[in-house]
């Protein structure tokens, strides 16, 4: 085997299939990285059991081979070289792949090609093309809220859907609750498109440096599959039924209060300092003085409270939240939307809205005051 190309190129390409290898396996070539050279391509892979990426590029191959090299090891050398051509060879006698870029020169052991996974074979049931721009940022917003709670896998989950070109994303750990849609002309038919798909993933795939403008989504009975450009992203479904977040919803509230995310972020930042130990914050709604008072207090640290202006309509209102949760919100939301927070009583569910390209609603339960 030999081949040169750019090392812009290869640190690109070795940055997109990173994601795929395993951290703390015991089999080495999983934590390792497939690579393939073959009439002026090079093709990439890794894989860790749960999800396989395989991504191509175009190179100067001189003489086809496969080989599998440790992805720590190749990754920490091609960040260190400079933007110049690379030239890899390896004897198939020895498997000792010799690497040089300018006056650097690396010798590396490899392992087996013939012991790493092979790529896994798909057939798609069922396919839609999305912006990817717009669904990554419509992840980004909810993917903090799935589950780390391995004994619930379903609640690690994101809730796809795409029907009458509306996209839904739904997450939910059980305390707090994100959904968000937006409508986008899609090639989605009459049958809406569902599917759950790991937090995680979800985020790595929209954030891969060789996204294209576009991405497909598919699946299979146990498989969803990314396509976007050079690279293709296959993790193993979660199985299971995502719960049933709509009867969560209340259909009216008797308080709700318009917000500024900035000035409520920038009040709720400074108020939680003092809630170090004790990550609740107690919103007051003040009706008729339109007025909301933020507070918390400690045993060990003392208290805080401000008080902000806001649009108020209802009866007055109490309730302790998490604050870390809201951060989350406000984070989602950003500065450049309206924020409304909708209350039914001091123990039931926090409701906050946004409206905008992308519309956002957040759940989030109360915690004793």
């Amino acid at each position: 085997m030999k081949f040169t190309v750019s090392q812009s190129s290869l640190a690109k390409a070795l940055l997109v299939v990173s994601k795929g290898m395993a951290t703390n396996s015991t089999l080495a070539y999983l934590s390792g990285i497939y690579v393939k050279a073959a009439e002026g391509t090079l093709e990439f892979q890794t894989a860790n059991l749960t999800i396989s990426i395989r991504h191509r590029i175009a190179a100067n191959v001189e003489e086809e081979g496969v080989t599998v090299v440790s992805g720590k090891v190749l990754t920490g050398i091609v960040k260190t070289l400079p933007d110049a051509p690379v030239t890899f060879s390896m004897d198939s006698s020895t498997r000792v792949v010799e690497i040089s870029c300018g006056k650097s020169h690396f010798r590396l052991n490899t392992l087996n090609a013939g012991d790493f996974p092979e790529f896994p074979a798909f057939a798609l049931e069922r396919s839609i093309e999305l912006p990817s721009a717009l669904l990554s940022e419509m992840v980004d917003k909810v993917y903090k809220v799935t589950s780390r709670d391995t004994s619930r896998p379903i609640l690690q989950g994101v809730l796809l859907s795409v029907d009458q070109n509306t996209i839904r994303l739904v997450a939910t750990d059980s305390y707090r609750l994100a959904v968000c849609d937006s409508n986008v002309e899609t090639s989605s038919t009459d049958e809406a498109f569902t599917t759950i798909v790991p937090g995680a993933t979800f985020h790595d795939v929209l954030s891969s440096p060789s996204m294209t403008d576009q991405i497909l989504v598919g699946t299979t009975e146990s498989q969803v599959v990314f396509v976007f450009g050079n690279t293709t992203y296959i993790s193993r479904k979660i199985e299971g039924n995502f719960p049933n977040y709509r009867q969560l919803l209340p259909s009216t509230c008797n308080t709700s209060i318009k917000l500024d995310p900035s000035q409520f972020g920038g009040a709720l930042k400074r108020v939680s300092v003092i809630a170090s130990s004790n990550p609740s914050v107690r919103l007051d709604a003040d009706v008729d003085g339109k007025l909301m008072r933020l507070s918390a207090s400690s045993p060990d640290q003392g208290e805080s409270s401000e008080m902000i202006d806001a649009d108020i309509e209802g009866a007055n209102m109490s309730i302790a939240l998490n604050f870390h949760y809201v951060f989350d919100c406000v984070n989602a939301v950003g500065s450049s939307d309206a924020l409304t927070l909708e209350l039914q009583g001091s123990m039931q569910p926090a409701i906050f809205k946004a409206y905008g390209k992308i519309n956002y609603l957040y759940l989030l339960m109360p915690v004793r005051m």
